[in-house]
């Protein structure tokens, strides 16, 4: 595609278009992120090992 053929308007037009989507799509991106992380902090590597150990053991 050709931008030559648009007016100079258009061109930063579609320039600023653009630059929104991508802030939205980062936007969304990092709440999607942030969602991820929230249930990570109330996990606890110390005490999923022991359980997976004393599991074991039962066994």
């Amino acid at each position: 595609m050709n931008f030559d053929n648009f007016s100079p308007l258009t061109q930063i037009l579609l320039v600023f278009g653009g630059l929104a989507l991508l802030f939205l799509l980062v936007l969304a991106n990092n709440k999607r992120n942030k969602e991820k992380r929230s249930g990570r902090n109330s996990k606890n590597f110390r005490q999923r090992i022991k359980n997976r150990k004393e599991e074991q053991h039962k066994k």
